[in-house]
């Protein structure tokens, strides 16, 4: 049901950030039976564009629900989102070597 919706979540992601690494997890049964389950899905997005360079959380966080802003009215209820740039990635995982 919601693989179309990852197809359109992945399209206009890629479209207004040129993400280097995009994972979409539809994390909806875990919400079932939530108020706002009935109103869209719940998403984990997990995404590395260098659109997020310089930028605070707050502000990458804005990038990403203005990417999506279309499919927020009552196709996705719910984003677990992380954002980084490639050099935040490559330190976090220098970290855990």
């Amino acid at each position: 049901m919601n693989g179309d919706l990852i197809s359109e979540l992945r399209g206009a992601l890629e479209a207004a950030l040129a993400p280097s690494s995009l994972e979409i997890i539809d994390d909806s049964a875990r919400h079932a039976g939530h108020a706002g389950a009935r109103s869209g899905g719940h998403f984990k997005v997990t995404l590395v564009a260098e659109a997020f360079r310089g930028r605070s959380a707050l502000e990458r966080h804005r990038l990403v629900y203005a990417a999506l802003a279309p499919l927020m009215a009552g196709r996705v209820h719910a984003l677990n989102i992380t954002a980084r740039t490639s050099d935040e990635t490559n330190s976090a995982a220098a970290r855990t070597k």
